[in-house]
């Protein structure tokens, strides 16, 4: 197991700090109406503490995780006040939310301050957790012995530790960080020589910094960074009202979850059971479920949750109907899924259906009118699984066939892009050598061939990124390098800004005149599709810092609406798009009467080359010399001119004769 999600680390502060109110009102449910009718002297405030409210956090993160992985994901609680108390183990049978509540009960709320000299710090709990990392799974154990037998691949032990604590500054967050980083390399020292305990690879550090809502934040927020090679961390500093949905957010990353929203659901009245209302219910579940969908669709309905940070897909529900031929749909993948609020009555009254043996059909809406059924919610065995429908052109209605003639009605196949698709992934068999992994560049190429077909549509009719792509080259060929280089993201860049000044001109996009399902409809529905495939054609290509920073172009740029005649230009400082207000007026003339394709104002050029010269004065003219230069120099040059002095000419075959004249004499001999 490879990845840091096999193996995570919570470490709660139990210091005395963490026994004060949080200042968050707690809502008396029980109350209802009642409260209207209570005395002009109300109940006094009741208030969760920041111990209350980091465990229950802590509690549901670790819920949701065990729900969608009942196996491989193991997660250790650690709490720290005068010492490292061990909450549970590696073992299975800990790693249970029951089993975490009744170890938190024994531990009890933090110790009060008695005014004696007591060491109360987190650290206790941070070292603990980078010994805990340095023990195996029972996973892992395995996994070392089917290495030893040959079976297995070359473990590589990784972990996340999460840190619920409060600080006074940004200096003592640095100061934790340093602790761990020290503690880690100390720890993988003793490890290296002890067949108990593994070397760790990497640690990601999540620092939480807490404190009542009522107070000022004194620590800054810091994005992921890499402190070494074997070490990273990031910081996070919230309310303790908002330390849960914190968690929530961090958990889709941390898991590679997706957000869906059921809305749309009948139900009946608590109090009124003759009428019924509609309610929403969100659930989490693997992000493939999401990706997996191919068709015309490109798009799934998203909307940021109120209140949080992360988007949630918006599915409609489905009235429940016999399943008949049809309507059944191939199924591309099923996931489990569980609720976010387990404890409302929504969410209570759809586990109930669908664990009695019912299905829901969940419907997203075609972006040219209707709707369209995508996902379908079901249990299987107690558990509830979204599954992925197949939302493209059947095969059994629609026979595939590459010409006219018997065997179907599609004949827009991408053949050619096929055929250099076949071209670029050609296998070519290789000596096994001993030192050389088995099947070794067999998996590379899996992996790049995943990569570079993530997102492919197979016809023309279901695409407009490859409809048009004498607008889009050479974007759509750069864009499937592992890494670009500085002068490939200009190039990238270029494209971009070409595209949106094609649609500041309120063009229409030249779709072929035949079999394109979009030929005719609304200009901003094809720019607004053709946007959203550009956009899922740069993410799913790659991840390297060139990728993400084309993508950031791509997302500012649409952002900044389509109907803006603006120039943006790249700043290489914080990567980002600023406009350029002293030349708009010029910026308008050139976006109003240049072709798509014409080449940017020396100005515009000028600007992006320095701003790509990474500090040095060079212009655009003098990055592309260098690259020609580069690309020169990988050649290998005719060896005989390398060995030949400078100012004479290179012999072609200067050996020809000497070889000939002793094979003569050998055979009058």
């Amino acid at each position: 197991m490879n990845d840091f999600n096999h193996k995570s680390v919570f470490v709660l502060d139990h210091t005395p700090y963490f026994g004060i109110s949080s200042q968050t009102s707690v809502n008396l449910e029980f109350l209802g109406s009642k409260a209207i009718l209570l005395p002009p002297s109300p109940l006094p405030i009741i208030s969760k503490s920041l111990w209350t409210c980091s465990v229950e956090a802590s509690v549901e993160y670790c819920r949701i995780v065990w729900d969608l992985f009942p196996q491989g994901k193991f997660v250790r609680f650690i709490v720290s006040d005068s010492a490292a108390h061990i909450v549970n183990t590696w073992n299975a049978t800990t790693q249970n939310t029951v089993h975490v509540l009744n170890a938190m009960s024994m531990i009890g709320t933090p110790p009060r301050s008695t005014g004696q000299v007591t060491e109360y710090s987190v650290i206790h709990g941070l070292r603990a957790a980078i010994e805990a990392l340095a023990e195996p799974t029972e996973f892992q154990r395995e996994c070392v012995s089917n290495i030893h037998s040959g079976d297995g691949k070359k473990l590589i032990n990784r972990g996340r530790i999460i840190c619920i604590t409060s600080a006074r500054d940004d200096a003592s967050m640095k100061s934790l960080e340093d602790i761990v980083h020290t503690v880690l390399i100390q720890q993988n020292s003793i490890s290296s020589s002890h067949e108990d305990s593994f070397v760790i690879s990497h640690v990601h550090l999540v620092i939480v910094n807490i404190c009542p809502s009522n107070a000022e934040l004194l620590v800054s927020n810091r994005p992921l960074r890499d402190i070494s090679p074997i070490f990273k961390s990031e910081i996070h500093s919230v309310r303790a009202s908002d330390i849960s949905n914190l968690l929530t957010h961090l958990i889709l990353s941390h898991y590679d979850l997706a957000s869906t929203t059921v809305t749309g659901i009948p139900m009946k009245e608590e109090q009124n059971a003759s009428s019924s209302a509609n309610y929403d219910v969100e659930i989490f579940h693997s992000s493939i479920a999401h990706s997996v969908i191919l068709g015309n669709e490109l798009v799934l309905p998203k909307s940021t949750k109120e209140g949080a940070n992360y988007e949630t897909v918006t599915l409609k529900w489905c009235t429940p109907r016999g399943c008949g031929s049809s309507e059944m749909q191939p199924c591309l993948a099923q996931y489990r899924v569980t609720p976010v609020d387990v404890t409302s009555r929504p969410s209570s009254c759809l586990i109930n259906f669908l664990l009695n043996g019912r299905s829901v059909l969940l419907e997203m809406p075609r972006k040219s009118g209707g709707k369209l059924t995508s996902h379908l919610l079901s249990a299987h065995g107690g558990e509830i699984f979204i599954h992925s429908l197949s939302i493209a052109r059947s095969s059994l209605e629609d026979p595939p066939s590459i010409s006219e003639g018997v065997g179907g009605r599609i004949t827009d196949y991408r053949i050619p892009d096929f055929g250099m698709l076949m071209q670029r992934f050609k296998l070519i068999p290789l000596r096994q050598l001993a030192e050389r992994p088995k099947d070794e560049n067999l998996s590379k190429l899996r992996r790049k061939l995943y990569r570079s077909t993530k997102y492919w549509p197979i016809t023309l009719g279901s695409t407009i990124l490859y409809s048009v792509r004498q607008f889009v080259d050479p974007l759509l060929s750069l864009i499937t390098k592992p890494e670009l280089t500085d002068e490939d993201i200009i190039q990238c860049q270029q494209v971009v800004y070409n595209l949106v000044s094609l649609e500041a001109r309120h063009e229409h996009l030249p779709l072929p005149s035949m079999g394109h399902r979009l030929k005719g409809s609304k200009k901003e529905d094809q720019y607004r599709l053709f946007w959203s495939e550009l956009e899922i054609l740069v993410a799913t290509s790659g991840t390297s810092k060139g990728h993400k920073t084309v993508l950031a172009c791509i997302r500012e740029c649409r952002s900044r609406g389509s109907d803006s005649a603006e120039k943006f230009t790249f700043d290489a400082t914080h990567r980002e798009f600023d406009t350029q207000e002293a030349t708009h007026k010029s910026n308008v003339i050139r976006a109003t009467t240049d072709s798509p394709m014409s080449p940017p104002s020396a100005v515009d050029m000028s600007a992006i080359g320095k701003k790509f010269s990474s500090g040095e004065n060079k212009s655009l003219l003098d990055i592309i010399t260098a690259s020609e230069k580069n690309a020169t120099q990988k050649r290998l040059d005719f060896g005989g001119r390398l060995c030949t002095p400078a100012g004479q000419i290179a012999k072609l075959y200067p050996n020809l004769g000497a070889k000939e004249a002793p094979a003569r004499d050998a055979e009058i001999k």
